[in-house]
């Protein structure tokens, strides 16, 4: 059984020899090119020195290296190991390993490892530096007026960027590591002194049962991971986000930021239906525009909807209509079905939107163009498809696009494509029915045990005006009251609003 545990983890051996033997054949030395393995002596004693080559800083590495040229044997005689780590290498992030699998996984992450003869320890230093690109503005979270930095694939960067933001002590950033083959970092993030606890262990017990070789597509890995479904979930259960400033917003509420390394989106947890229709150019705004500018966003995801259900519904049935609206409906129907059109138009809207996608930018205008004109116009005046199908279709698109998550946006459009099936096979009864399924599937749906429509289901109505209306800052004293927080309060109410209360207390009594 020892012998067993001796080759799952082996502890660095004291000859140098041995460690190099087992590193080399598991690190692929010799097959790989990026291994760098350099040999030599410093004051007689026999240093290895491991590295990936292109991860690590070469005049920081050259500047260690030359440290270590001009010692003497007295200065690392005894107790090299100790003598180096305390006194020799000037460099912040140096750490011990004690065995050669904590060796590799270091190696693998980017930093130094220097293995010293006679030594039962290794060194790890990090001096890595990742390929990369510079924060820059999202293009799903654009705003007017704000900042335009964005998350980027380092999760050190990401973690930066809301510490400028936050600095507060009690901001937490705790690390785990996923995938027994890619050993992916994932960053929790949370404020220790506000969060729910019994949320945070959630998350991490959550992350900590994933078993699974790598996560390479990161982020959206572990949130099936996290949320586990056995068919997954139609509408997302957590929020996506690539600015630090939104990320930060939910930190204060109480909520809990995940972000993978590799990955330029952070996930925020809890989440309900409300957050995934709101955007940072709300609060880039003042509280009148940015009032509208929610009842527009709410306003097209209705017409998202049920804007194609609800005319269908009234070509087929004009009877439902009053006389005055009798002119909803197709003049000419078109060779084909209605449902056939709508169908056919769906299919073609998501043809064009994929294609756009994976399109080189000079060319997705021409997409466009040869989709609106070529195929839209030219289907019209064949009769293939009726005018009013194609307006409306594109309508419903246009307003699908006002859906701030690229997530929901998706669950909006076969929502949608439900309810035009369901109409077209039972006419009203079928829209209804319909239409209530898809609520108590929203009723049943939680993200970390928040129900998904609060504070509509449950009620709350100081919550739900919040919802409808974007309120003032110096209005949001508490923070949401779903996520029992250790800290409900955000700011204290002013004076002349307590001397207000007290005033209304007296005349009551």
């Amino acid at each position: 059984m020892a012998a067993s545990v001796e080759k799952e983890a082996p502890r660095v051996y004291t000859n140098i020899e041995k460690n190099i033997e087992y590193l080399n054949d598991l690190l692929g030395f010799g097959e790989s090119y990026d291994i760098v393995l350099r040999r030599f002596n410093v004051a007689g004693k026999e240093i290895a020195m491991y590295s990936i080559n292109g991860f690590v800083k070469d005049d920081v590495m050259a500047l260690i290296l030359r440290n270590l040229d001009q010692l003497k044997r007295g200065d690392v005689s005894p107790n090299s190991l100790k003598k180096l780590f305390n006194e020799h290498i000037n460099h912040i992030q140096v750490d011990l390993a004690n065995n050669l699998d904590q060796v590799i996984d270091g190696i693998l992450s980017g930093p130094l490892a220097l293995l010293i003869e006679g030594e039962d320890q290794a060194l790890i230093i990090d001096l890595r530096t990742y390929p990369g690109r510079s924060p820059q503005e999202p293009d799903l979270e654009k705003v007017v007026r704000g900042p335009r930095d964005g998350f980027v694939e380092s999760v050190v960067q990401n973690t930066l960027l809301m510490r400028r933001r936050l600095r507060d002590p009690r901001m937490r950033n705790e690390v785990i590591q996923v995938g027994t083959r890619s050993k992916t970092d994932i960053v929790i993030s949370y404020i220790d002194d506000i969060v729910n606890p019994d949320m945070v262990k959630r998350v991490k017990e959550n992350i900590q049962k994933i078993k699974i070789d790598g996560i390479p597509m990161a982020e959206k890995a572990v949130e099936e991971l996290i949320e586990p479904g056995k068919y997954g979930h139609l509408f997302p259960k957590v929020r996506f986000t690539e600015r630090p400033d939104v990320a930060v917003a939910h930190l204060l509420e109480g909520r809990i930021v995940v972000t993978v390394d590799t990955s330029p989106s952070a996930m925020i947890t809890p989440c309900t239906l409300w957050d995934h229709l709101q955007a940072a150019e709300e609060y880039r705004q003042g509280p009148p525009i940015g009032v509208y500018i929610r009842w527009v966003r709410y306003l097209g995801v209705l017409v998202a909807l049920f804007l194609l259900p609800l005319w269908f519904l009234f070509s087929v049935q004009p009877d439902l209509l009053p006389p005055s609206l009798r002119f909803i409906g197709p003049s000419e129907p078109g060779r084909i079905p209605l449902i056939v059109q709508f169908v056919m138009a769906e299919l073609a809207v998501d043809m064009i939107r994929l294609a756009s996608v994976h399109t080189p930018s000079p060319l997705a205008i021409s997409t466009g163009i040869i989709a609106a004109i070529l195929i839209g116009d030219v289907a019209i005046t064949v009769g293939l498809f009726s005018a009013e199908v194609v307006m409306y279709t594109a309508v419903a698109a246009v307003a699908s696009f006002i859906i701030p998550s690229y997530e929901l946006s998706w669950a909006v459009r076969i929502v949608r494509l439900f309810l035009l099936l369901a109409t077209a096979a039972f006419r009203l009864p079928g829209l209804i029915i319909a239409m209530l399924l898809v609520l108590a599937y929203l009723m049943r749906t939680k993200s970390l045990g928040v129900p998904y429509l609060w504070p509509l289901i449950p009620f709350n109505a100081k919550e739900m005006f919040a919802v409808v209306v974007r309120t003032p800052v110096t209005l949001r004293n508490k923070r949401p009251a779903i996520f029992h927080t250790l800290d409900p309060v955000r700011q204290a109410v002013p004076e002349p609003a307590r001397k207000k209360e007290r005033g209304e207390d007296k005349e009551k009594k």
